[in-house]
């Protein structure tokens, strides 16, 4: 079982930034993609950003493109501990929402992710956006 922990919540001006972190370890496997999706009060789940194994691919929400990097760093192979970052800046009260680390069992994705498609959640961790 793959343990998702993650952090870098919290509450910021319109404008700011704030760097997300999600650390993967356990039976998580080797060669899976690591993204990020939120979900606002009342609204559905959505996809974020993505970042394949190698983190030579990355695909970004239209919403998020120019303001929102991805990244992921090796802590160890061996052990199965990889870190996936979210850096958000120039942030936007709509950014508000629960921001959920996610796993795909999968080397590399060309398209968004759908929710059905992840295989493994994070708890979430929460993002105030104020105006």
């Amino acid at each position: 079982q793959v343990q998702l922990e993650e952090s870098g919540g919290g509450e910021v001006q319109a404008g700011g930034s704030l760097r997300l972190s999600c650390a993967a370890s356990g039976r998580a496997g080797s060669g899976y993609s690591m993204g990020w999706f939120r979900q606002a009060p009342g609204k559905d789940r959505e996809f974020v950003a993505s970042i394949s194994w190698s983190g030579a691919t990355t695909i970004y929400a239209d919403f998020v493109k120019g303001r929102f990097t991805i990244s992921r760093h090796t802590i160890s192979r061996d052990n199965a501990k990889e870190t996936a970052y979210l850096q958000m800046n120039r942030l936007k009260p709509e950014d508000t929402a629960v921001y959920y680390c996610a796993i795909r069992r999968v080397v590399v994705t060309t398209i968004q992710w759908d929710a059905e498609q992840v295989s493994d959640w994070g708890q979430g961790t929460q993002v105030i956006v104020s105006s």
